[in-house]
């Protein structure tokens, strides 16, 4: 896997995540990224605004951006409305119901898109619910196999309205072995690639291991396994 992995901990697309999503841009490497909005997640809210918003906020920042409007898992199999992930310089799954997510693109030919689009560079980003997606194990009332995009890593978004040794607690004896969970502030992202990972925005990441609990700051580096 050769690509870039943005791990988002929710309220994307809104004032405040320029500094992050400038960084997702800038990991491509090319003058005018192109960026795709697959609005799975929020199927059941409001898709067209989610992805609209996308594309608007994605605009301003330089970016080519459009919508796939992926939204369930008939769509998730259809060939020729996936073409656009063939050549996505971005792929951005946005923020929702993770259950509706999880079940839409497992085994789905979407899956097998973004770990193409990722062998041939590209950056996967998740928010919310599609960061939960992405890794080995989701929580979600209960731990569940995830999509395992990021193998030996479970993410809990909108951290910043949890207390770290209560979840530290929670996870001590429930956590799935060889996992590493990490908390994540909205606003802000987990950024990895072959050179490691990275906190960029105004919140943090906390990492959750054997019943402690670190949290690493903007610009911090943070210890877990590369994805590449």
């Amino acid at each position: 896997m050769a690509g870039v992995i943005a791990l988002v901990g929710g309220n994307e697309f809104r004032p405040g995540c320029e500094q992050m999503d400038r960084a997702v841009l800038a990991a491509v490497g090319v003058e005018r990224p192109h960026v795709v909005i697959l609005p799975t997640a929020a199927a059941h809210q409001s898709p067209s605004k989610a992805a609209s918003n996308g594309v608007r906020h994605f605009s301003g920042l330089g970016a080519q951006a459009s919508s796939l409007m992926v939204l369930g898992k008939e769509d998730a199999g259809d060939e020729a409305l996936l073409a656009p992930l063939d050549t996505a310089s971005v792929i951005y799954l946005t923020g929702g119901d993770p259950s509706h997510l999880l079940e839409s693109l497992r085994g789905s030919l979407v899956l097998h898109r973004l770990r193409g689009a990722l062998k041939r560079g590209a950056v996967l980003a998740g928010s919310s619910a599609g960061a939960m997606v992405l890794g080995s194990w989701m929580r979600f009332g209960r731990w569940t196999p995830a999509l395992g995009i990021l193998d030996g890593v479970a993410v809990l978004p909108h951290h910043e309205r949890s207390e770290p040794d209560v979840v530290a607690k929670e996870l001590e004896d429930t956590t799935p072995p060889e996992t590493t969970v990490i908390g994540i502030d909205s606003e802000s992202c987990c950024l990895g690639s072959a050179d490691g990972w990275q906190v960029i925005g105004p919140g943090a990441v906390t990492v959750y291991s054997q019943g402690r609990w670190r949290r690493y700051g903007s610009g911090e580096a943070v210890p877990l396994p590369s994805p590449a």
